[in-house]
């Protein structure tokens, strides 16, 4: 009777120990509260909204980009592969929820036998096997929350590439745009610097100028030519760089002109190019937001939960296992004598498993998972702190772009004015070829690198967007 007692309490101290182990996880990580920084730019641009609320046919308004990131979208290959991950991932959490379910086999058997010679006897077993595992210590539903959590992993993964295929799709398309622009400033200077090189030859042919300035303005004007040849080659990349993303043969990519369509607020006023990064109408929103919005800091959440249900599987490994087993069915043989026909076949079982000695694997799989779990925690503090840093490098290239794009149009303007003049002087004979030149490559340089300004500005802006977490429907 005693030791009948000390089993008993041994049993439900067990399970009363083993109650932790239905624990729900809880994220309790704590993340940096300044993710975004300190800085004044983007303090300023802080607030309750966030422009990663946008989806991302209200922040990209051009509708030929709207076309190509549907098709982007429905397309890629590296996406369809994150679906399929998931689609795999659904799979196995509902073979982790038909755990609990018991498994029935039918598991005929027959026996021929014959002792010395003797006559043939036949034997018959035709039961149904039924088994189910009793969850005590809850090992079986650690494994369905852990499956769970996996397949929250790979939604994730699948936004992450999402998000991607949008923004590279997006900045492949605006350095498209901005590639035409250069190669119609290159076109326009081609033209303006052939009459450059006409009037070099009149002058030279009415004994006015030297051979070595007709030949400088020659070398200066096949320079562009080759420029030409070269942005046209770029264009030509791009298009194909986009149409691996469409996961079709290359082709040409339908495209509208710079500044037909802006990225965000089209009811901002004033300078279109300006309007696109002008930090007034980029709001970041709060840091917290940036925690429910990025795909990538979702699915760090998610590895840690992963990982904590893996520990309290490690943890129900030290519990016993209860399994209940029965067979029923028809039978001849009854013992040692054969009944012809067969009588019917009951059986019923019930079977605890306590580990006692394993060669230390259940210790070492349980360190393996909690040691898991801690650098899980790690990694997760680290991607907050990386998804910070891109907020704060896109706003901070937001803003160098905005600065230097009204010194652009200044000095733009300022060396159209000094080209035109020294051009005018070198017609009345006052200036020199060289001075014309100079005026020539500096107004092309000074407008090349506006149009690639815009393009970094354009680049910044989608990148603050999906860094802060944009890119939804």
């Amino acid at each position: 009777m005693k030791f009948k007692n000390v089993i008993i309490a041994a049993t439900v101290s067990a399970m009363l120990t083993g109650c932790g182990l239905y624990k729900k996880y809880e994220a309790n990580t704590p993340a940096p509260a300044d993710a975004f920084g300190t800085t004044q730019d983007v303090s300023q641009a802080m607030g309750d909204q966030s422009i990663a609320q946008m989806s991302w046919r209200e922040f990209f308004t051009d509708p030929l980009l709207q076309q190509l990131i549907e098709q982007v979208l429905a397309n890629n290959t590296d996406l369809n592969s994150a679906r399929i991950a998931v689609e795999k991932s659904e799979a196995s959490l509902k073979l982790a929820k038909k755990a609990y379910l018991p498994s029935l086999t039918l598991a005929p058997q027959g026996t021929l036998s014959s002792f010395d010679g003797g006559k043939l006897t036949k034997t018959y077993n035709v039961p149904l096997q039924l088994s189910i595992d009793i969850d005590v210590f809850g090992s079986i539903t650690n494994k369905k929350r852990a499956a769970k959590a996996v397949l929250l992993q790979a939604q994730m993964q699948k936004d992450v590439v999402r998000a991607n295929l949008i923004s590279t799709t997006a900045q492949q398309y605006f350095l498209l745009q901005m590639l035409d622009r250069q190669l119609e400033i290159l076109i326009q200077t081609d033209s303006l610097w052939n009459k450059s090189l006409e009037t070099e030859k009149s002058l030279w042919e009415n004994g006015k100028a030297y051979s070595t300035a007709v030949n400088q303005m020659e070398a200066s004007y096949l320079s562009v030519k080759t420029q030409i040849v070269d942005t046209r080659r770029m264009i030509r990349s791009v298009e194909n760089a986009i149409c691996e993303l469409l996961a079709i043969t290359p082709q040409h990519i339908n495209r509208q002109a710079w500044g037909s369509s802006i990225l965000h607020h089209a009811e901002a006023q004033g300078d279109a190019d300006q309007r696109m990064f002008d930090t007034k109408y980029l709001h970041l929103g709060v840091p917290a937001m940036m925690l429910e919005n990025r795909p990538d800091i979702r699915m760090a959440n998610y590895a840690m939960e992963e990982a904590f249900y893996n520990t309290q599987v490690a943890r129900a490994a030290f519990y016993p296992t209860f399994t209940l087993s029965g067979a029923a069915g028809w039978t001849n043989s009854a013992g040692g004598l054969i009944v012809d026909p067969g009588k019917i076949l009951l059986n019923a079982m019930a079977q605890l498993a306590q580990p006692i000695f394993a060669r230390g694997k259940l210790t070492a799989n349980k360190k393996i998972a909690m040691l898991t779990e801690e650098d899980l925690q790690k990694k997760y503090v680290q991607t907050v702190i990386n998804a910070g840093n891109q907020v704060n490098e896109a706003m901070a290239d937001c803003m160098a772009a905005r600065e230097k794009h009204g010194y652009y149009i200044s000095q733009v303007e300022a060396l159209h004015n000094a080209y035109k003049g020294t051009h005018e002087l070198m017609d009345n004979g006052k200036a020199n070829y060289i001075e014309v030149l100079k005026a020539q490559e500096s107004l092309l340089d000074a407008q090349l690198s506006q149009a690639m300004n815009m393009y970094d500005a354009a680049e910044a802006v989608i990148e603050l967007y999906i860094a802060l977490g944009g890119g939804g429907e």
